[in-house]
């Protein structure tokens, strides 16, 4: 080798070959930590090739295997998760031991939640016993990874050093208060009104960039959330979307222990801040089971046009968060990371029944369908002798409801006429409220209450047609909860929970995306045989 010109002239010659020797090998240990870097050359047809190599091994008879099972092998077999590897690259330190490739533990942990299994433990002894769920992760029988792998890519996917959203040690949380009539949603403990909070959340931008689930959201995104638009499975040109809140338990009690000495002075009752297990959880009320909880309120957006009911953005917060409040934090978020969707409808329970609802859709060129909450007044009077019922259809003084007759969307006003009024015959009634032979007609518009007014009508076939797919929120919520068994993970973090909703919404699309009626790897694997 020739001397390097940085190599001092005093030295003599062994010294300097033992610095060229020195030299070489941190060369050479660079160059291999460089090959360090998760690296899959193949992309998604090395996998596919993988797949059918090892199913011919060790299952050469498909019948062996369920259709159920059958079912989740054809998803994941033409599932591409090439863009992961890619992602994840920079995660990666160059030097260390070679990692596993992230798009096969990405693969692996969707699999166990597909199959059932809740726990990261008895999922990794899983892969070590069962050929079947190390093949389709995508590795060798036999040499699978072990449950801190797991741990640490999971630990990857977060974009903040702390596990959770907020501080462990923070003051003693307001306590919702039991309502009184069963079924009926607890009264709101945030101090901000919705009056104060939309316009703060409008003018707010929101980066993905600077989310702790950043990187968990760009996955979903370019791999799921996208390839279903391009399937038309989600129109986000014009987007109709159903909100709707569902209590996330993460525990039985809440957790918390002191970390003053007001005990030891006898003060047993103080105000003091508490060391909480799990910061970003509280206590809420479960209006479906009428019960305390301890957890989250999980407050989901979902495209109620489409057939699956897709989800399209999620987000976790306190229990004690009132779906009014959610659905603000929630909705806002969903249009800064997704500028390129534009909502034209929204479909939401009477929770967000509330005047700056209606007039932030109105700016924003949004058809709120909205049911009416009676709780926060609905027989007004209008035009001084008619009130306006429950469903927003004017009320005559005798009490009758008057009957739609026509709209005038260019005036964006509502004609509605007498009900006892004939054309021939004139008002059957006993004291008529016109003269006219017509029937007494009311024009309501809706700048003098769009709560109260909309178009279409609250009373119209069109209104009640699109507002029964707000329960595709509810539908997309019990998948999550019911069908993939949100709540059975066992997590004390947020970054935990959050890893497995988004794996959760992945596999919601991935359900919904038509496969082929005869499985292209079943015919391959027959061939063989």
């Amino acid at each position: 080798l020739k001397s390097p010109t940085f190599l001092p002239k005093h030295l003599t010659i062994p010294s300097k070959n033992a610095v060229l020797r020195t030299l070489d090998q941190m060369y050479i240990f660079r160059l291999e930590a460089i090959f360090m870097l998760p690296v899959n050359s193949g992309g998604h047809t090395a996998y596919q090739d993988f797949l059918l190599v090892n199913l011919r091994k060790h299952y050469p008879v498909p019948d062996s295997i369920s259709p159920s099972t059958w079912d989740i092998i054809d998803r994941f077999w033409n599932l591409d998760l090439s863009f992961t590897d890619e992602f994840m690259r920079d995660k990666y330190s160059v030097f260390g031991p070679k990692p596993r490739t992230p798009s096969c533990m990405q693969r692996s942990f969707l699999l166990s939640i597909d199959f059932k299994v809740s726990s990261l433990t008895d999922w990794a002894a899983q892969l070590k016993i069962n050929p079947l769920y190390a093949i389709l992760s995508g590795f060798e029988f036999g040499d699978t990874p072990g449950v801190g792998t797991f741990y640490d890519f999971l630990n990857r996917l977060w974009d903040s050093d702390s596990d959770n959203l907020s501080p462990h040690i923070h003051p003693l949380k307001a306590k919702v208060k039991k309502p009184k009539t069963k079924g009926s949603k607890a009264a709101p403990v945030e101090k901000v009104s919705v009056e104060q909070l939309l316009p703060e959340l409008e003018n707010t931008v929101f980066c993905i960039e600077h989310q702790p689930y950043g990187s968990l959201f760009q996955l979903y995104k370019s791999e799921f959330l996208d390839q279903s638009v391009s399937k038309g499975l989600i129109t986000p040109d014009s987007l109709a979307l159903a909100g709707d809140g569902t209590p996330v338990v993460t525990s039985h009690r809440e957790r918390k222990h002191r970390i003053c000495d007001c005990a030891s002075k006898g003060i047993m009752d103080c105000k003091c801040d508490r060391c909480f297990s799990q910061p970003d959880c509280d206590i809420g009320w479960d209006s479906s089971r009428d019960c305390w909880y301890h957890g989250y309120d999980l407050y989901m957006l979902v495209a109620s046009d489409s057939e699956s009911d897709l989800p399209v953005f999620p987000l976790l917060s306190l229990a004690s968060t009132h779906d009014s409040h959610g659905f603000l934090h929630c909705f806002f978020r969903m249009k800064c990371f997704l500028s390129g969707y534009h909502v034209t409808k929204l479909l939401l329970d009477s929770a967000h029944d509330a005047m700056p609802y209606y007039e932030y859709c109105r700016r924003a060129h949004i058809t709120p369908f909205i049911d009416l909450n009676e709780k926060r007044g609905i027989k007004l009077p209008y035009k001084n002798d008619f009130t306006i019922g429950k469903d927003g259809v004017p009320v005559c003084r005798e009490g009758r409801r008057m009957n739609h007759d026509g709209s005038e969307l260019s005036k964006h006003r509502i004609k509605y006429r007498c009900s006892l009024a004939s054309r021939k015959y004139g008002c059957s009634c006993e004291h008529p409220c016109s003269s006219s032979k017509y029937g007494r007609t009311v024009h309501v518009a809706m700048k003098d209450n769009p709560r109260l007014f909309n178009l279409p009508p609250r009373d119209s076939d069109a209104w009640k047609l699109e507002y029964n797919a707000r329960t595709s929120a509810e539908r997309s919520n019990k998948r999550e909860k019911l069908d993939f068994k949100l709540e059975d993970g066992r997590h004390r973090s947020t970054k935990m929970w959050y890893c497995r909703l988004y794996h959760i919404l992945m596999l919601q699309h991935l359900d919904a995306w038509d496969m082929p009626f005869e499985s292209a790897l079943r015919k391959l694997i027959l061939q063989a045989a």
